[in-house]
């Protein structure tokens, strides 16, 4: 099943030898800042708050607008070179990458409850299993975090059917619908559903704009490179006003003003940045981003986030959620899944799509999370 065919157009792909440059390093800094902001509260970690509000909040921002900005690349390029998406091929890549390491996640857990170590109810288990559980306002700790998975995969499931039905084109003013719709959508909830006000940002209509972003990103990149004054203000010093200023943006405490502007102020910074730092991946910060260290924990996210939850827990008393050792565990499981569940999955995916399209080249690839 493939969409239409797509006119010719100016869309710029920011594939360069097969990945994108920076965009593990960005990833890696994010899941780090995931991990500081769950680590705080665990025994034995002296935590220091810095003046950047929540971390973890901002680098799940961060990872949302990323998505939005690679998987719209992927299809874009998919579309630029055979003038269609292919929803079979996407879903089954999909497939192959996410849901085995998800499910030997929620498999091991499911086990550990069953041997009453650990607690999860039956609700939240089964909305967790099922991608819903960001529209559940209460939920355990251990499952807490795949909110955030939940929301990625409501994307993945309806964004390629976006542009299959309404082309990259029409599909792009969808998503700058989203954009402005979203913050008002924020406000409406908190005034309209003000039992569930605790999934504003969680539930997908309340979070959807940060990826839109990225996808906008991903559509207009080589159009904002043409004007002059967008390309000489990404390439001077004033850029690091950016990361600064979403920075100062997510440690403010007003909601109001954050969910009607702060958000997409936010937003748009970041993808901003995420501009620079692919086309500077040669500069100082780009240097450190494409560093070995870096590629290899952006790499290595998908599993760190799957895995961090047991191990840092801040209302645990068991000796696997105190500081050194929780983060060295989440590390050890986190290897454990990317190269025993990961690899070998991305392996057979491969060979199941050129099986599955034996006359298409390759869509070139950067290890999505």
């Amino acid at each position: 099943m493939t969409a239409p065919a797509e006119p010719a157009n100016t869309y710029e792909s920011p594939f360069e030898g097969g990945r994108i440059p920076s965009l593990d390093g960005l990833r890696g800094i994010s899941m780090m800042l995931v991990l500081l902001g769950h680590m705080g509260g665990t025994r034995n970690f002296i935590h220091t708050d810095l003046p950047i509000g929540d971390y973890a909040h901002l680098g799940v921002r961060v990872f949302f607008v990323m998505s939005g900005f690679l998987i719209s690349s992927l299809l874009f390029d998919e579309i630029h070179k055979t003038k269609g998406v292919s929803l079979k091929l996407f879903y089954m890549r999909r497939t192959f990458r996410i849901f085995p390491a998800f499910y030997t996640y929620m498999l091991v857990l499911a086990i550990t409850v069953g041997l009453g170590v650990q607690h999860v109810s039956r609700h939240d288990f089964a909305f967790a299993v099922s991608y819903a559980i960001n529209f559940v306002p209460q939920k355990a700790w251990l499952v807490g975090h795949t909110w955030s998975l939940a929301v990625e995969e409501q994307f993945y499931l309806l964004w390629p059917a976006v542009l299959w039905l309404l082309g990259r084109t029409k599909g792009l003013w969808v998503a700058a619908a989203t954009v402005l719709a979203v913050p008002l959508i924020r406000v409406g909830w908190y005034y309209l559903l003000p039992q569930y006000e605790l999934l504003i940002g969680e539930a997908f209509p309340t979070v959807a704009d940060a990826i839109a972003v990225g996808c906008l990103l991903a559509g207009i990149r080589g159009w904002l490179w043409r004007q002059e004054h967008y390309k000489r203000f990404l390439m001077s010093p004033a850029v690091w006003l950016v990361p600064l200023t979403f920075i100062a943006v997510n440690a403010q405490p007003f909601f109001m003003a954050r969910w009607l502007l702060g958000e997409t102020i936010m937003n748009v910074l970041i993808a901003v940045f995420i501009d620079r730092m692919i086309r500077r991946p040669d500069d100082l910060f780009g240097r450190f981003l494409n560093s070995r260290t870096m590629i290899f924990i952006g790499v290595l996210s998908y599993s760190l986030y799957l895995w961090q939850q047991p191990f840092l827990n801040r209302k645990s008393v068991d000796w696997w959620a105190a500081f050194p050792q929780n983060i060295c565990f989440v590390f050890a499981a986190a290897l454990a899944s990317h190269y025993l569940i990961e690899k070998p999955f991305l392996r057979l995916r491969r060979k199941v799509d050129v099986l599955l399209a034996p006359a298409k080249k390759a869509t070139p690839q950067s290890v999505p999370g």
